[in-house]
């Protein structure tokens, strides 16, 4: 009878498209088991009845349903236990689509700043509108000598999230406003993170308002930052402009994205309001 023809385990891999070793290791966890295996050689032969098993296998993998769940539908077959998994498969697939549009929108804001650092215009001093933003940071007394120094910092503001934060081109560090109004410019005391829209911290997040701002972009990183604070405290005296908050200095383009420092690229923010 054709129920009764065995096929070897090679044929069966190569019918439904898997490896023998995806066979060995379903019968290996009990889902599906051979229905006869030679004794001298060890040969695996399947029988027609564990062709439908194999489809429902593949059709749920399919569903990317986790073999533990199908193997428990296989060994309790009902109608409502199926319905059951197939809705919470529904449910996981829906988080991870959520996650993949979270993870979209973090690569198009990643793409659009290495695409405006690339092409900025450098060693010009500029008022802007600062858009309004979320931001976490810590009091740090910093010096940088190299980027390596920023990494601790990092790590505290890293601390006790439930997930990984995705820091590249996002962390920044900052001098205070009296600190700017005296001149002290050699050494940071804030370490801080901009949060993308879709992001969730866990702990105190600031909202910074949109705010009137002097900036400057420059060729470097932030051990070459000094001189260009000095020209833009130059240009608020000029202007007669008062500093209205710390100064913002994130680099855009780094060893995150490039071995080439002549291509590395920093951007100083200093909030200013009339005098």
């Amino acid at each position: 009878m054709e129920e009764e023809k065995l096929f070897r385990i090679g044929d069966v891999a190569k019918m439904f498209h898997i490896s023998t070793g995806t066979l060995r290791h379903y019968e290996r966890i009990g889902i599906i088991v051979p229905e006869f295996i030679e004794e001298k050689s060890s040969y695996r032969y399947y029988g027609i009845r564990q062709f439908e098993v194999l489809n429902t296998i593949r059709y749920l993998r399919v569903l990317d349903m986790p073999l533990e769940q199908i193997a428990d539908f296989l060994a309790n077959r009902d109608i409502q236990v199926i319905e059951e998994k197939l809705q919470n498969q529904k449910e996981m697939i829906r988080e991870k689509k959520r996650q993949l549009e979270v993870i979209e929108r973090k690569i198009d804001h990643r793409i659009h700043q290495i695409q405006d650092a690339a092409s900025s215009k450098l060693d010009e001093i500029r008022m802007q509108q600062t858009k309004a933003c979320r931001i976490v940071w810590i009091r740090d007394s910093l010096k940088i000598h190299s980027h390596l120094d920023l990494e601790y910092a990092i790590r505290r503001l890293e601390k006790d999230q439930p997930d990984s934060l995705t820091f590249l081109g996002k962390v920044g560090v900052g001098i205070s406003e009296e600190k700017l109004e005296n001149g002290q410019l050699d050494a940071y005391d804030r370490v801080f993170l901009v949060l993308d829209d879709e992001e969730n911290y866990q702990g105190e997040v600031e909202q910074l308002p949109d705010t009137l701002s002097v900036s400057i972009r420059f060729c470097g990183g932030h051990q070459e930052a000094e001189k260009y604070y000095r020209k833009l405290l130059s240009y608020i005296k000029e202007h007669q402009l008062k500093i209205a908050g710390f100064s913002r200095e994130i680099t855009l383009i780094d060893y995150g994205i490039t071995n080439d420092t002549g291509k590395f690229v920093t951007e100083i923010l200093i909030p200013v309001c009339e005098n």
